[in-house]
């Protein structure tokens, strides 16, 4: 059986994780959740970052940060999860869809001038695929309109956009450790702050609106309420997960990148004879093989494909069903012919098994038995 993700866990994520229970703290902001921001500023540079309990509750943490209010606007666009239109949706805000490219499948920074209203407030972004989006255009255009750019990066830890590590190309990066993705802490997210003056306000936020963590520093000798908040913080067990998983950062991404450009390389025939489309990477990008994605001729085929390589115990999976047609999306009023594009793909692209332990045989076995399915 190739399962469509599996974890890569090895000794060393078992052994800090019994000297967390032994030696550590079972609550959070404890030793390794340190050691975890220094692994952070070594590999990335990033300095100003707050590990949370998922990478929906960063976004939902960039959603209070942002004073996002009822009838306030964010442009956001629709192939997505869930989590990036409740982060504010939630409070109260207004989800504005845009469509996306047809290459990387990102926002179209094209198309979000258009969308903006004097009640926008803010652009969320996603980098699909572990592919940022056009950074610079999308930032040009909230500063000319005194937006703020939430970046969703949770598919992206570790890519590069023009040199600079996605999570730091908006004001504020979201990240995602779930087991789903290349470096877990089974649950867990991270909220990068690439503008330092909200850091005081986001350790208040995260810590049940309580300034705990200035008592923590040694800086006051009590805590007290300062805010609204919640319990954003993770367990410092699962810090020692995550930090397992970033000394072994190199090892991971090489172990993904072989399994992606064996797909690359495998399918590149189908792609000549017009039975699949693979990813399509801009030049100024460095992806970090999280996902390996097909676009097929027609919504049939996939739906075909998908049945016949589970016959052979191989899961491959959609992505999402766009948001804006989704059921919530059409109870919201939204319609599928908003974003034609999304709505086009959405229905013709499949993710195929990749995951850091998954072994070049096993990718050539999914490449044969694709082969096989279309070329019948």
């Amino acid at each position: 059986m190739i399962p469509f993700n599996k974890a890569s866990i090895s000794e060393k994520e078992l052994n800090y994780v019994v000297d967390a229970l032994k030696n550590s703290k079972s609550s959070g902001d404890g030793p390794y959740t340190l050691k975890v921001y220094e692994k952070f500023e070594e590999i990335m540079g990033i300095d100003t970052m707050l590990l949370t309990t998922s990478g929906t509750t960063s976004l939902e943490m960039a959603s209070i940060l942002i004073n996002l209010e009822p009838g306030d606007e964010v442009i956001v666009p629709s192939f997505t999860f869930s989590s990036t239109a409740n982060a504010f949706m939630l409070r109260g805000a207004h989800p504005v869809f845009c469509d996306i490219r047809p290459d990387t499948m990102n926002i179209d920074e094209c198309k979000i001038e258009s969308l903006i209203t004097d009640r926008t407030k803010a652009i969320y972004t996603v980098d699909y695929a572990g592919i940022p989006c056009e950074a610079d255009t999308i930032n040009t255009i909230a500063e000319k309109h005194h937006l703020y750019v939430i970046e969703d990066a949770a598919q992206s830890v570790g890519s590069k956009y023009k040199g600079r590590y996605a999570g730091t190309l908006g004001d504020f990066g979201c990240f995602s450790f779930h087991e789903t993705k290349n470096y877990v802490m089974g649950e867990g997210g991270g909220l990068v702050l690439n503008r330092k003056e909200f850091l005081d306000r986001a350790e208040i936020i995260r810590e049940k609106g309580t300034n705990r963590r200035q008592v923590l520093k040694g800086m006051v000798d009590k805590y007290t309420w300062h805010d609204i908040g919640s319990s954003f913080l993770p367990s410092d067990v699962l810090a020692a997960i995550l930090y397992a998983q970033l000394e072994r950062y190199d090892e991971i991404m090489e172990k993904r990148m072989a399994v992606w450009n064996t797909y690359q390389d495998g399918l590149e025939e189908l792609e000549y004879k017009g039975c699949l489309r693979r990813p399509i990477l801009p030049a100024d990008i460095e992806h970090n093989g999280h996902m390996y994605n097909i676009i097929l001729p027609t919504a049939e085929i996939r739906t075909d494909l998908v049945a016949r390589l589970k016959e052979n115990r191989i899961y491959a999976f959609i992505c999402y069903v766009p948001l804006h047609s989704a059921p919530m999306g059409l109870k919201l009023g939204y319609r599928p012919e908003q974003c034609p594009v999304t709505e086009d793909f959405g229905e013709r692209v499949l993710r195929l098994p990749l995951y850091a332990d998954m072994t070049v045989d096993d990718t050539l076995y999914v490449i044969e038995n694709i082969k096989k399915i279309l070329c019948e």
